[in-house]
């Protein structure tokens, strides 16, 4: 039997590497999906921070609004904190002035733009590169496109997860009510006549109804008329109290449903427009309130109700030691919510000889087992722990030689794979010593050369500030004897940022003085630049043909350049020889990786990466960060 056979036998996990289609980080305009003609499409580089893979949001454009109005309303933002596919259809039967046709026509599955919206969601869960988590799909939209979203999460509750009406007239109202006097609806009713023989699928669903306070074109009775209606088709009762959400002049005010299954927002000083928030523009597009998909993305994430949120028992300190002819394996082994219910201990050699055991954890969360006598050879063994409702903790597997060692071989590599995410890249893989006296396994990266971390047969080594383009990767294991084995990996680095001419030069990509070739072809719109390497061992910024290119400078890796984290600075940290200060809100600290958050949902606490220093203001406070390393980060100004 091979070394691999053995490692599929002691069922060591390898990782994969996922496939991510060519627009990540991007977006596609006008594209056609879904019996849509025109489809704009957001595709992160980062995954859902729950179940697999990614959520999809449908966002469906207002009436007069053309669906280029959404490639400045910062849903980039939301798509990528949040690992969130965005698609952005035009309609295809619209009415009135432009309109999603919400009051005419039959509501169902088969009609019209209804068929067209589940046809969409089909395609794009059908394409394994948008790596669409079938229970996470949402869709919204902004007045009449609130009220077709409505109606569209109603029609079809088993598809949608959750659903965004924002400044919305009620399903089933007329066209007149939209900019007339409120015009009464029983919301609850309609929704599940319109779910039908789906309305079981109403009982996991989840809504957020939002208007902004100073809409003077639709109605503002709607919201809490759509609120306590889906309130209502769900069951639910409203909590007391309110919330306050964002800080200083961008605000809004929240209300709450049991179990999250409703919030209801007032977007304060926002007009009949999305709310895109600091920096959003374009027809309806107002800029003066929150960033409501970056509302949504957290919202849908934090009270999604489908999916499976029981985390796998944990193990620990596993190890496994021969005396005389028999293995001892023992280890620790718990449980976040439930109780560890098996632990289960697998022994292969390579001749194929396998030896099942099965153990149950001790009040003070060990277990050991001990094996049958084994003959001499060098055995692999696997741990599971398995709770009390079937999750499966990860595979813990380690070799371990029963008898004298054989002569000195040097350590083999196998199913080494390289996964590139933005500027980071990861190599996994498995290695395997015969005489078990491995050393390292280092993995040097265009950045450096480091120890990646071995846990049994597995290891694994992350870089990131990686220069873009084409790059090689070598992965050495060295034993304690000094012998060694190596392989190389190629991969290809999308150190893409997407921002205006202005932003760009605002975070040093580029410079005037190709300023006017940059303007005449992209004007005041976003577009993509990639850090290529240059002459001498420095970089530029330049966009797909090298037609607008910027100034050389040391490569982003190096200290200075580097990615977007949407605050207009370029959050790399600077030479280690001098001090990098950025201020901005906290949200963009966390992104850019200064700070993270913790604690209460709705009004989180900040903290410094590294020092843990405190930031006051919640997610959209402002704050002052610095650091001398690019690692550690401090509150306050460069001493």
């Amino acid at each position: 039997m091979t070394f691999k056979n053995a490692l599929r036998v002691a069922g060591t996990l390898l990782s994969v590497a996922l496939a991510l289609p060519a627009q990540a980080g991007s977006w596609q305009q006008n594209v056609a999906v879904g019996n849509f003609n025109k489809v704009h499409v957001y595709t992160p580089d980062s995954l859902s921070p729950i179940g697999q893979g990614r959520s999809l949001l449908v966002v469906l454009h207002g009436c007069t609004q053309s669906i280029d109005a959404y490639l400045s309303a910062n849903l980039e933002q939301a798509a990528e904190s949040y690992g969130m596919v965005v698609a952005v259809p035009d309609a295809m039967n619209k009415a009135g002035f432009g309109c999603w046709s919400y009051w005419q026509g039959a509501k169902s599955r088969t009609a019209g733009d209804y068929a067209n919206i589940l046809s969409l969601v089909s395609s794009m869960k059908a394409n394994s590169g948008y790596a669409i988590d079938e229970d996470q799909v949402y869709v919204a939209g902004l007045s009449s496109g609130a009220a077709f979203a409505n109606t569209t999460a109603c029609i079809a509750p088993d598809v949608f997860a959750g659903v965004g009406v924002s400044a919305g007239p009620s399903i089933g109202t007329s066209s007149s009510g939209a900019i007339g006097s409120c015009e009464y609806a029983d919301v609850a009713t309609r929704c599940q006549q319109y779910a039908g023989s789906y309305s079981g699928s109403l009982s996991d669903q989840i809504a957020s109804i939002a208007h902004g306070d100073a809409d003077t074109t639709v109605d503002t009775c709607y919201n809490r008329q759509n609120a306590e209606g889906m309130a209502g088709a769900y069951g639910v009762n409203e909590l007391p109290g309110s919330n306050l959400l964002g800080s200083g002049s961008r605000t809004a005010e929240e209300y709450l449903w049991q179990e999250g299954r409703v919030s209801m927002i007032w977007l304060n000083g926002v007009d009949h427009s999305w709310s895109g928030g600091a920096g959003a523009s374009g027809s309806y597009v107002s800029g003066t309130g929150i960033n409501y998909a970056m509302y949504l993305g957290e919202y849908f994430s934090e009270n999604n109700k489908r999916v499976d949120r029981n985390q796998p028992p944990q193990l620990s300190s596993v190890s496994a030691t021969a005396s005389g002819s028999q293995l001892l394996v023992t280890g620790n082994a718990t449980d976040a919510e439930g109780y560890v219910d098996t632990i289960d201990v697998q022994i292969t050699n390579n001749n194929g000889d396998n030896y099942q055991y099965s153990a149950f954890t001790q009040s003070d969360d060990s277990f050991s087992v001990t094996s049958a006598t084994l003959p001499d050879e060098l055995y692999f063994v696997t741990v599971t722990a398995s709770d009390d409702v079937g999750a499966v903790s990860e595979a813990s597997t380690l070799s371990v030689r029963v008898g004298p060692p054989p002569p000195p071989a040097a350590p083999v590599l196998s199913d080494v794979l390289v996964d590139a995410n933005g500027q980071c890249a990861t190599v996994t893989g498995s290695v395997y010593d015969e005489n078990q006296d491995l050393n390292a396994v280092e993995v040097a990266f265009a950045t450096g050369t480091q120890n990646a971390v071995v846990d049994g047969l597995s290891f694994s080594a992350e870089a990131c500030d990686l220069p873009g383009g084409v790059q090689t990767i070598t992965v050495t294991a060295i034993d304690a004897s000094g012998l060694s084995s190596n392989t190389q990996l190629s991969v290809d680095i999308d150190a893409g940022v997407i921002a205006t001419l202005d932003e760009h030069i605002s975070a040093g990509r580029l410079d005037y003085t190709g300023y006017s070739t940059c303007y005449l072809e992209y004007s005041t719109n976003a577009f993509k630049l990639t850090e290529q390497t240059h002459s001498g061992g420095m970089c530029v910024w330049q966009d797909d043909d090298a037609s607008c290119t910027g100034p050389a400078q040391a490569c982003s890796g190096t200290g200075s350049g580097g990615g977007d984290d949407g605050s207009g600075d370029d959050g790399s940290g600077g030479d280690p020889a001098t001090c990098a200060e950025y201020t901005t809100a906290n949200y963009y600290h966390k992104v850019a990786g200064r700070a993270y958050s913790t604690g209460y949902y709705y009004a989180p606490n900040y903290f410094a990466s590294g020092s843990d220093d405190p930031l006051a203001g919640s997610t959209w406070g402002t704050s002052t960060l610095y650091s001398t390393d690019g690692r550690v980060w401090f509150a306050g100004n460069c001493p």
